[in-house]
């Protein structure tokens, strides 16, 4: 079975962000770039299916710039078989990422293709969906546990109410929710071994598909700084200042 697993490079979770003076982006100079971390728990849930014999192969691929190679390696280096990237400069939306990814399914033909449930950056929650839409293959998202038996997924899925379980039919998509597994970290053996792995690169042209983004940001604006708390002596006082000036009640 083969595994296809999309990765997306964003700003490290650890980075505070910063937006530009501007306000037309947020500013990425000299700012540390990683995987998504929805991203890394898709890469470990196809590589633990290849451990288990269940995959007999597992394909990373990246839309984005050519800087994505990095990523894509640090995917090769957990454990996946090959990369590709389709590279394009242009910001792309989550639905240009959808017809992207749906251009690399019908080359590589995949059995299963993971997804992370969302990126840290956007914030969408759209992308696994849009592909399963585009391609009308069966999804399961928010996976919290993924088992494969023979033809058949079963995908437990974490919902407002609690837990529920999908039977689906392969080829299907799934995306992955935090409690899915813990990632494994790249050992330096491997991460040398990754270097000499195949990572093909691709342009939307050859795929047959436009990238171009029919939507737009007009402005983006941090957070408003929010006012230091006060403590206040008695409910009284608390009821004043909520009725007299927050007026929320």
């Amino acid at each position: 079975m083969k595994v296809l697993v999309a990765v997306k490079r964003v700003v490290d979770y650890n980075v505070k962000v910063r937006v530009k003076a501007d306000n037309s982006g947020v500013d990425l100079a000299n700012v540390k770039m990683s995987m998504n971390p929805f991203c890394e728990i898709a890469v470990e849930e196809a590589v633990r299916l290849k451990e288990k014999g269940v995959a007999t192969e597992v394909v990373v691929v990246s839309i984005g710039p050519s800087q994505a190679q990095e990523q894509l390696r640090t995917a090769l280096a957990l454990g996946a078989d090959r990369g590709i990237l389709v590279e394009t400069a242009e910001e792309v939306s989550s639905l240009a990422v959808a017809k992207a990814l749906k251009a690399v399914v019908d080359k590589e033909q995949p059995q299963l293709v993971i997804l992370g449930k969302q990126a840290i950056d956007t914030d969408n929650n759209q992308t696994g969906q849009m592909l399963g839409a585009l391609s009308g293959m069966p999804q399961g998202t928010f996976a919290s546990r993924v088992e494969v038996e023979g033809d058949a997924l079963k995908v437990t899925r974490e919902i407002d109410g609690g837990l529920q379980t999908v039977a689906l039919k392969l080829p299907a998509i799934v995306t992955t929710d935090l409690r899915l597994n813990e990632p494994r970290y790249a050992s330096l053996p491997n991460i040398m071994k990754a270097k000499k792995k195949p990572l093909e690169t691709l342009s939307p042209d050859a795929l047959g598909i436009s990238v171009a983004s029919s939507v737009k940001t007009l402005k983006v604006e941090a957070p408003a700084a929010r006012g230091a708390g006060i403590k206040v002596a008695s409910v009284a006082e608390l009821v004043e200042k909520l009725k007299n000036e927050a007026k929320v009640i």
